[in-house]
């Protein structure tokens, strides 16, 4: 029996919800210092095995969706796909910026390596 979109969905979005609970354990972790944390929003943001990091693939994910609903929406007058535009731009120029600049002032050095 094939699976369906929503259910290849939902099993999608259990394994990134694990792999993101295991980044949260580690940040609870009593022995987590400045250069660390600072690290580990740098592998939010900029992570170097997947291009563009976590939440930069998280905004186009999104982008994705609203260019979808650009094609499928009624009228197409914007009111599905307009506001998932500004969530992607959201996650990146304002999340995705606010951690850039929590890991400089944790780290300042951490930017050259």
């Amino acid at each position: 029996m094939s699976r369906t979109r929503i259910e290849r969905v939902r099993a999608a979005v259990g394994i990134a919800f694990l792999g993101l609970q295991q980044i949260e354990d580690d940040l609870t972790a009593g022995d987590v210092d400045a250069r660390e944390l600072a690290a580990i929003l740098r592998e939010l943001q900029d992570d170097l095995d997947v291009p563009g990091g976590l939440l930069p693939a998280l905004a186009q994910l999104v982008t994705t969706a609203a260019r979808r609903a650009e094609q499928i929406e009624p009228d197409r007058d914007g009111d599905a796909s307009c506001p998932l535009h500004e969530a992607a731009a959201l996650i990146t120029d304002n999340a995705g910026q606010r951690l850039t600049w929590v890991a400089r002032s944790l780290d300042p050095q951490g930017d050259l390596a």
